[in-house]
């Protein structure tokens, strides 16, 4: 065994490195097998010369955060991992270098996967986007973002955000209120992205004025979608004949990203998904993107990537 020190340039970038309850050092012992401990601004690894060398790699290759004092997290390194076992250390750095935008609090927005950033491209460079995969992989949240900032750039006219009122175990009938408090559940999730990015009093004006509109996706029927960015959530809540309807609701000069997670369907048992039927059927369709997500991509609490792999472990079972 035989240790090393790293010495780190500022007690700012010494608690970047390692993070929040040192979260980022047991995450970084774990993928490199080395001891690391952190005294003062010196961290010292311990290991076998292979780990030794594997904790400066990924030192460097995760440098453009703790050298700039940059937040980053157990997704970060993961992404960094795995650069580094497939040779794409110069796409980890242009994926490192990448900020979409920043949060009302000044926080970073950005891709933190390679899959998230091939997401992020294909809603620039298509007109219709599908992306799945499981809870907390940023399908949403991202298409939120690039969808406020085209509107906020003037590139579309309007915003509309949509995804079925379907039931989860609870009737909305047995929810107090009008039809609008009782789909508000519903939606909550689309309002939560766009407070983070839009000030709060700025997204009631805009609604008032129907720039910003979010609804169930029956008041899509009948309408022509022109100059707007559709935002279509849970969708493998729709059936084949809602989804059909929303797809042909895309009008001149707009884009649509149509958002699921196939494991979490809320149909009846004997009703098949429209998102899993648009997948089928347009999987050759010019213009048409597919993205998918997986649990590597997960940006919330690590607990989650771990609950997603223990349901799928037990599904592969089934």
């Amino acid at each position: 065994m035989t240790s090393k020190t790293f010495p780190l340039p500022n007690p700012n970038s010494a608690i970047a490195l390692a993070g929040i309850r040192e979260e980022n050092l047991k995450t970084l012992t774990k993928q490199t097998g080395a001891s690391l401990v952190l005294r003062g601004l010196d961290l010292v690894a311990t290991g076998t010369d292979d780990q030794i060398n594997r904790v400066e790699d990924l030192l460097k290759a995760l440098s453009v955060f703790w050298l700039e004092e940059r937040s980053f997290g157990e997704v970060d390194i993961l992404t960094a991992v795995n650069a580094l076992g497939n040779n794409q250390q110069s796409a980890l750095q242009d994926l490192h270098q990448q900020t979409l935008a920043r949060t009302r609090r000044g926080e970073e927005i950005r891709a933190k996967t390679f899959r998230q950033q091939q997401y992020i491209k294909s809603i620039a460079a298509n007109d219709l986007v599908f992306c799945t995969g499981p809870a907390g992989t940023g399908k949403t949240y991202l298409a939120v973002v690039l969808a406020a900032q085209a509107l906020l750039a003037n590139q579309f006219d309007r915003l509309i955000l949509t995804r079925p009122a379907v039931e989860a175990g609870e009737k909305l009938g047995f929810l107090p209120g009008d039809l609008q408090q009782k789909i508000d559940p519903y939606l909550r999730p689309l309002y939560d992205a766009l407070y983070e990015f839009v000030d709060p009093e700025k997204i009631a004006n805009l609604m008032e004025r129907g720039i910003i509109e979010v609804a169930p996706l029956a008041y899509m029927r009948g309408r022509t979608l022109n100059n707007a960015f559709v935002i279509v959530d849970e969708a493998q809540n729709t059936t084949p004949a809602q989804m059909k309807m929303v797809l042909t609701r895309l009008g001149f000069r707009a884009k649509m990203v149509v958002t699921g997670d196939l494991t979490q369907n809320d149909l009846s048992p004997h009703q098949r998904s429209g998102l899993a039927v648009a997948q089928e059927v347009l999987q050759n369709v010019e213009g048409v993107a597919f993205c998918q997500l997986t649990k590597a991509d997960v940006v919330r609490h690590s607990l989650v990537q771990r609950i997603v792999a223990a349901y799928e472990s037990r599904e592969a079972r089934e």
